[in-house]
């Protein structure tokens, strides 16, 4: 990229023009500025200074200039040079659509801030930037590895799912990892992110929230998001509670189709509606919306919620009194496209209470959709209005007024410092629960004499899962043996694995199974779990490790030691390593309920009992 700039402090740098090379007219001098002093939160009184910059903005911007402001279309984060195709596809949105933001996915750090200084001095508007880095900065900027040789790239501090914060239940973790997050995401041109997930994960079958929400019970739901929600804010990041008005009590991927909601009002306002009151109340500065059905309230052909001005606008606005924006999730998921389309339910969506449109099949259509509704009466421009307004606060909130772009030379001391590291560490630790462990399995001895059998399960696309875990093991157990196996291993090499399992004394097995979009199931495969259950019958020491989904007990039942790391990345493996070898404490409690037997809150205590090795 072509931006070079001086090394100033972000978050409070003032607003010192920039030796930029890239001179766009008509464009504000302010975009060759360093990105201005956030003040996030609904309860933020804006200064007289943003108001004017609000309307006059607005005035300034033709119709269909305003419905770009409308539209946020999806990026890649990786390095994208100047001029070629895929940076010529982000500039003209930016430049000919002029889109009123963007949404990035995976990248790194460097390549994130270049891309978006390189496309902030572009837009006549300033660019809201958001991501979805719902779980921590690594979320989007990490967990990127070169092949064939698996050496990590470097990112964004990573974290555990949030469920660890609930194993936890420590208001200050989830404090900490949103100062991270807010810090990290600022340093790189982020100013918005689509977390933290505040749906109440009350069904165990539902295939894509599971360890994305803090858990079970809506009063830590709630308690947790409030937390994390002022760590980000007291950085300068902005935040959007999801996805209203709850997705957890689903048993189908709205990536792929509408789920249904079968409770009433009473259950709603009891169970999945008071954590998104809670972060309401704490001022939070989006809500994204839900592509489910919640027919237990609208009947047998209700639609999408995003869909719905009874919830969008009745529930959300006008009972719980929500001023910022509402953003839609992504209207190519089939939970809205698979009945309504590509352009119709962008129509609906803001005729329902949206202001944003997250990621339109094609920007051009969506504006000329939106348009032709505004031309047809079925729109007016006033509501086109409105929702642009609480766009353009939202920028001012961002400090965008003053500034736009980020220190390239900061970002390596800011993005995944030790310190950062610490913190994930920290929860990560603390997370580790041991729900059950009726043989007192854990700690493992460390007895040379016995022989360990290391079975990891994960997609044989998972290159890392088990790495970190298996590497310590073996260097603490050095006779312990490994052994890997996916959804592709058939009958025959299961009963070959069972011999090998009847000559071990002790077997470690390792199940990475998280929720993934367009999956449409968080299980294992049936071999998989039909061998461990028959391992666990004969009665032969077992200790399952799940790196993911917790409600992988169901399929294997006999088990009497199941303890829960809730994700895969290195921090998880490293302290679910160190707690099964008794050189970490565990105290962590279960934030959901696991069938068939384990109630919310259980987890069985553990003293270290022997020193760490670093």
């Amino acid at each position: 990229m072509r931006i070079a700039v001086i090394s100033i402090a972000i978050a409070c740098a003032p607003a010192t023009p920039l030796i930029q090379p890239t001179i766009v007219p008509g464009v504000d001098p302010s975009a060759r500025r360093l990105l201005g002093t956030a003040s996030p939160g609904m309860m933020t009184t804006l200064s007289a200074g943003d108001r004017q910059w609000i309307e006059r903005t607005l005035a300034s911007l033709t119709l269909r200039e305003k419905i770009g402001q409308l539209i946020m279309p999806w990026v890649a984060g990786d390095y994208t040079a100047v001029g070629s195709a895929e940076f010529e596809q982000v500039r003209k949105w930016v430049q000919e659509d002029r889109v009123g933001g963007l949404v990035l996915s995976i990248g790194l750090p460097l390549s994130y801030a270049a891309k978006l200084n390189e496309l902030q001095v572009r837009a006549r508007v300033p660019l809201l930037i958001a991501s979805d880095m719902e779980n921590g900065p690594g979320m989007r900027l990490g967990n990127i590895y070169a092949l064939p040789s698996l050496l990590p790239q470097g990112g964004g501090t990573v974290f555990p799912p949030v469920m660890a914060l609930g194993a936890t239940g420590s208001e200050d973790l989830a404090y900490k990892l949103g100062q991270v997050l807010g810090t990290e995401a600022r340093a790189i041109g982020v100013h918005l992110v689509f977390g933290p997930v505040v749906d109440v994960n009350s069904n165990p079958l539902n295939p894509i929230i599971n360890t994305r929400s803090f858990g079970e019970s809506p009063e830590l739901v709630g308690r947790l998001a409030k937390a994390y929600i002022r760590g980000a804010r007291s950085k300068g990041l902005m935040s959007t509670g999801k996805h209203f008005p709850g997705h957890g009590d689903t048993d189908v991927d709205s990536h792929l189709d509408l789920p249904t909601i079968r409770a009433d009002r009473a259950h709603l306002d009891s169970v999945d509606l008071p954590p998104f009151r809670a972060v309401v109340g704490e001022g939070i500065d989006a809500i994204m919306t839900a592509h489910i059905a919640v027919v237990g309230i609208e009947g047998q052909n209700a639609g999408p919620a995003t869909l719905s001005r009874g919830f969008m606008t009745g529930i959300l606005r006008d009972e719980m009194h929500f001023g910022g924006l509402v953003v839609t999730d992504a209207m190519t998921m089939g939970g809205v496209a698979k009945r309504y389309g590509a352009t119709e339910p962008l129509i609906m969506a803001l005729e329902a209470g949206a202001d944003v449109l997250l990621m339109p099949r094609s920007v051009p259509d969506a504006i000329e959709t939106v348009m032709t509704a505004v031309k047809s009466g079925r729109l007016t421009e006033s509501r086109i209005d409105a929702s642009v307004r609480r766009i353009l606060t939202a920028k001012t909130r961002a400090g965008l007024r003053q500034g736009r772009l980020v220190d390239l030379n900061a970002v390596d001391r800011v993005v995944d410092i030790p310190e950062h590291t610490r913190i994930a560490e920290e929860i990560a630790a603390r997370s580790i629960t041991l729900a059950q462990d009726r043989m007192n399995l854990v700690p493992l001895a460390k007895d040379s004499t016995k022989r360990i059998l290391v079975v990891t399960y994960a997609d044989a696309a998972d290159l890392v899962a088990g790495r970190t875990f298996n590497s310590i093991i073996t260097e603490r157990l050095p006779g312990a043996g490994t052994v890997r196996v996916d959804d592709r291993t058939n009958d025959a090499e299961y009963v070959a694995l069972g011999r090998k399992a009847d000559s071990a004394d002790v077997l470690l097995i390792s199940a990475y199974v998280s929720p993934r979009e367009f999956t449409g199931t968080v299980g294992a495969q049936a071999g998989f779990s039909q061998f461990v259950e028959r391992i666990a019958l004969s009665g032969k020491p077992i200790i399952v490790l799940s790196f993911g989904s917790p409600y992988l007990l169901s399929a294997f039942p006999s088990v009497s030691s199941y303890l829960l790391a809730w994700g895969g990345s290195p921090v998880s493996q490293s302290a679910a390593a160190l707690a099964v070898l008794g050189e970490r404490e565990i105290n962590g409690r279960l934030p959901i309920s696991l069938p068939p037997g384990l109630p919310f809150g259980a987890g069985i205590h553990r003293v270290q009992t022997g020193m760490s090795i670093k």
